[in-house]
């Protein structure tokens, strides 16, 4: 997934579209701020997220940060191998990174979020 093709929360999670399914992670610049990862918790197949609630956490040594869902639906897969080696986020957040994948509530869709440009002004300030 390209960076410019993605929609993101304030808090730095990213969310792109694959066929129905919503992939979701957390940006380079969430990365850098954090520094070392040291720890990651994510939810199970099948849980429910709900738009702005947390859905995990990613800890380094600086801070433990929360997870916010950038959708509504529900987990259909977990990028658990991340967990155990979380380089992969390090080295290319919006592709080897990806946390987890939602299946869309019905009614649901991304309105509401940053478009690339936006995001980017953001993290600028």
């Amino acid at each position: 997934m390209q960076p410019e093709d993605l929609k993101y929360n304030e808090s730095h999670e990213w969310v792109g579209m694959d066929g129905e399914l919503a992939v979701i992670g957390i940006t380079d610049f969430a990365i850098e701020q954090l520094t070392d990862l040291v720890y990651m918790a994510l939810p199970e197949v099948g849980a429910a997220v709900t738009k702005g609630e947390e859905f995990g956490e990613v800890e380094s040594v600086k801070a433990v940060s929360p997870l916010y869902s950038p959708v509504t639906g529900e987990i259909v897969e977990v990028h658990s191998e991340l967990i155990d080696d979380m380089e992969g986020l390090g080295k290319d957040p919006f592709s080897q990174g990806w946390m987890i994948k939602v299946k869309l509530a019905n009614g649901t869709g991304l309105d509401g979020l940053l478009d690339h440009a936006s995001y980017k002004a953001q993290c600028a300030q």
